[in-house]
């Protein structure tokens, strides 16, 4: 085989190796853990450095109407709490019927208080059901990487969704 053979026969398997890597690089690249329930674990799948916004809403129609949303967000590097309260004598509630609202800027301990609420809760496809007419809480999380899909959150447990009601109060106080 001549030299030139040689040297193409070489650059042929160096480009394939490289080929293969990129291939697999891409290919094996990190994914978010779906489980067979098709739901992912906040503080494993879903990365809190990755969390950009979380909404608790709920929204009850009982006479006299209820509707509360708390929402904790990133904006600017900052972390944010908003708390709206609406009140009225009709349903549905509308922003006209605001009668309380306030945004509060978190320190660094109060955002690592929220992320430790919401560590081990699920994070699932989000569903659209409008069977029950249930009041909620609604429940959605927005990540890096939730494709627009894989939004709706469940606490770990009652208890957790308890503490996170408290610590809401408490940051509204």
């Amino acid at each position: 085989m001549s030299n030139r053979k040689k040297i193409i026969a070489v650059f042929i398997i160096i480009l394939f190796v490289f080929a293969a890597a990129v291939f697999a690089a891409v290919y094996f690249k990190e994914k978010p853990e779906i489980k067979g329930d098709d739901s992912m674990t906040v503080g494993k799948s879903v990365s809190f450095n990755d969390i950009t916004e979380f909404y608790y809403t709920y929204d009850s129609s009982a006479n006299p109407p209820e509707f509360l949303r708390y929402r904790f967000y990133v904006n600017n590097g900052s972390y944010l709490f908003y708390r709206e309260k609406r009140e009225g004598n009709h349903w549905p509630l509308t922003t006209d019927d605001i009668t309380s609202s306030e945004t509060k800027r978190l320190s660094d301990s109060e955002w690592s208080e929220f992320m430790s609420i919401i560590e081990g809760g699920k994070v699932s496809k989000r569903s659209e059901n409008t069977e029950s007419g249930d009041s909620g809480p609604w429940l959605y999380i927005y990540w890096k990487g939730d494709k627009s899909k894989y939004q709706e959150f469940a606490f770990e447990s009652y208890d957790k969704r308890l503490e996170f009601e408290r610590f809401c109060e408490s940051l509204s106080k």
